[in-house]
């Protein structure tokens, strides 16, 4: 099979480690990329590769875990929250599945709290499927320590995001009624929406105004989430609702039809426990000129008096 085969074949799966790894579309690229032009010198070299699936998925995690500690520096001057950078979904049925429980913004937030080689190791095992031999294979680590790495980010992340799953109905459901609200500029609807603890993320990444900080609680939420929209509308924008990263949002468009947001909704437990705003331009980039199709397009109303 020659390369440019390889690479077809390969190149989601590839993709998806690096991902998830890094949260950036556009490392992850960059990582991907380096992966296949390692693979391909060795073979030039005539080298044996006995399994080029494994191959290719250890040097992408490898490279993954360097890239993360070295974007680890960065974000640590960042400007404002960080957030990953956000794709639309993958309109294959089987994709959308896999991408609601490991591809959520809120997710990659919460992996943001593991060590490099924790996240590779859980990601590898409880995402990827990997036995444990190769998973340590993959960390270069033994068996028994790879264990140690999966039960270690499992336990971290459990404590810090109990898993209560809504069903795909609710979930509908609830997204509907969000944005039924958002174009009605209703607080008190939008209000029963939330959970008590609900918190709105912004990311401007110092290029655009966006929130300073994570604001929390369902009032404060309800508030700052319609005044944003209600400045939207004034400025001619609209939404286009669709899915980011597996579960249901918005791209968020000016009166230019130039897109300067994204919106995602964070659902359990019959309440939406987050939103995540990404109004960062450089993470936009990659969006730009994609829409779902059949996206539906609302205007933000005025908050209700």
């Amino acid at each position: 099979m020659s390369v440019a085969d390889l690479y077809g074949e390969l190149r989601p799966r590839a993709f998806a480690i690096a991902y998830r790894m890094l949260g950036s579309v556009s490392e992850a690229e960059d990582v991907v990329q380096e992966a296949f032009l390692r693979m391909h010198q060795t073979l030039e070299r005539a080298e044996p590769i006995a399994s080029p699936h494994a191959y290719i998925a250890t040097l992408t995690t490898r490279l993954a875990i360097d890239q993360l500690r070295s974007a680890r520096v960065r974000r640590e001057s960042y400007v404002g929250e960080w957030l990953p950078e956000p794709l639309l979904d993958d309109p294959t049925p089987a994709e959308q599945a896999e991408a609601a429980d490991s591809l959520s913004l809120a997710f990659l937030v919460l992996l943001e709290s593991l060590s490099p080689h924790q996240r590779a190791a859980f990601l590898l095992r409880e995402v990827f499927d990997y036995p444990y031999p190769e998973v340590a294979e993959i960390v270069g680590t033994d068996v028994d320590s790879a264990r140690h790495l999966v039960a270690r980010a499992r336990r971290h992340l459990r404590e810090r995001r109990p898993r209560y799953h809504a069903s795909r109905r609710r979930r509908d459901e609830l997204t509907r009624r969000f944005f039924a609200a958002v174009e009605e500029g209703d607080l008190s609807a939008l209000e029963t929406l939330l959970a008590e603890d609900v918190s709105l993320h912004g990311d401007g990444g110092g290029k655009v105004p966006a929130l300073g900080r994570v604001v929390a609680g369902r009032q404060h939420v309800a508030r700052t989430f319609l005044a944003g929209m209600a400045a939207c509308d004034r400025l001619g924008g609209h939404l286009r609702l669709t899915g980011i990263n597996g579960t249901p949002g918005a791209m968020v468009y000016d009166a230019r039809d130039r897109l300067v947001g994204v919106i995602s909704l964070d659902i359990a437990d019959d309440r939406i426990r987050a939103i995540h705003s990404v109004v960062n331009p450089d993470k936009l980039h990659h969006l730009q000129g994609a829409e779902d199709p059949g996206a539906r397009r609302i205007t933000p109303g005025p908050p209700a008096r």
